[in-house]
């Protein structure tokens, strides 16, 4: 009973999502741009550059939700993919600065000339088109997914195996990042953007289309996801997760059907990653911090792994809070996120999404044990 009430949920919010998504973001955005700033209900330019960042790291869960939820591969490198997608946006950024940088280079950005770079680095070459850029936002994480998958799938590595190696390969990457003959700004990482496709990141309606344009991303990979999870692809994918020997024995390429989850599923943190970056401002290799991968990890378990609706909800909702109280008690942070993934581990393992559902269905056990409980009335025999 509990999971076809559990179910019967999923299935009424999986469409109302999107639709709150969409229309929330379009009044959020109108509130902005056609009421003057002295007004009760206008929307601070902060709240829409704030909002866009919950819908790029929500849209970070879902593609992790895709690996671990349905197929079983607890990933704790999926931050590294979101900030390969945010360093080729980042890059495409630089490239539209031109002459208007510190040092007026027209081909060099800043960090360049004050290395006594003399030339551009070959894999710069290209970013200052959109379409080159866009193609390695999607191409980056996914050639590496592909190629770190093709190795960790084929010899069969799965468990906590398999998310140390992720976690080391992020590891890997920030040390990487963070060397200055690397080509990528070192510590300080991609800043100083000026515009994208010719309309200045200042302006307050670029912010509104930036916010628009995560909203319809997370909603078009939400409905797509949902699409391929019901079919019977979908299906093959539980059966991995739950049953991977079984799997194997009935005839299923089980690598093949890891490897093609995982790689779309870096895509789609890279593609987060690089809308994340005009919103913010800035990409430093401190994305590619672990601690952030595990972070997503508790987004996911907080509102509900296996659903694609409460990784979505959880991200929002952890975000928020770690706004409101970081900007009271930002040292206890840390603490209250481990707390909070403890607690949730343990009271609540279905997540936010599970928890109404569950509640129902207990109440609905106690009414009827009740009703068993209530003595029978026996009509009195006629005379």
């Amino acid at each position: 009973m509990i999971a076809e009430k559990l179910g019967l949920f999923r299935s009424r919010l999986g469409w109302i999502v999107p639709l709150i998504i969409m229309g929330g973001t379009l009044l959020v955005a109108a509130l902005n741009l056609l009421l003057p700033p002295d007004a009760a209900l206008h929307v601070p330019g902060y709240v829409i550059a704030l909002l866009g960042k919950y819908l790029c790291y929500a849209l970070l869960a879902l593609s992790l939700d895709l690996v671990w939820g349905y197929v079983g591969i607890l990933s704790l490198g999926h931050g590294a993919f979101f900030a390969l997608g945010g360093y080729a946006m980042g890059m495409y950024l630089m490239r539209q600065i031109g002459t208007r940088g510190v040092y007026g280079n027209p081909v060099l950005p800043d960090f360049m000339v004050f290395l006594n770079w003399q030339e551009l680095p070959w894999y710069w070459y290209g970013f200052d088109h959109f379409a080159v850029a866009l193609l390695m936002m999607a191409l980056a994480p996914g050639l590496l997914a592909f190629v770190f998958g093709f190795l960790a799938f084929r010899s069969r590595v799965t468990g906590v195996y398999l998310s140390i190696i992720t976690q080391a390969l992020t590891y890997a990457l920030l040390l990487a990042f963070f060397r200055n003959d690397m080509g990528f700004g070192g510590n300080n990482g991609l800043t100083d953007f000026k515009e994208i496709l010719g309309a200045d990141l200042q302006l307050a309606g670029t912010k509104a289309c930036l916010l628009l344009a995560s909203a319809a991303l997370l909603s078009g990979f939400y409905l797509f996801c949902r699409r391929m999870t019901r079919s019977r692809f979908g299906k093959v994918l539980v059966a991995v997760r739950d049953a991977e020997s079984r799997a194997r024995f009935l005839g299923y390429r089980v690598e093949s059907y890891k490897l093609v989850v995982f790689t779309f599923s870096a895509v789609m943190a890279g593609l987060a990653g690089a809308l994340y970056v005009p919103q913010v401002g800035i990409i430093n290799p401190g994305e590619f911090d672990p601690a952030n991968s595990i972070e997503a990890v508790v987004w996911v378990a907080v509102g509900g792994r296996g659903t694609l609706v409460g990784p979505i909800i959880g991200a929002i909702l952890v975000n928020f809070g770690k706004t409101i109280f970081t900007g009271v008690l930002p040292e206890l942070w840390l603490f209250a996120l481990g707390g909070l993934f403890v607690f949730v581990t343990l009271f609540m393992p279905k997540g936010v999404v599970g928890l109404w559902p569950s509640l129902m269905a207990r109440l609905a056990q106690m009414r009827e044990r009740l009703g068993y409980q209530q003595p029978q009335h026996q009509p009195e025999a006629e005379e």
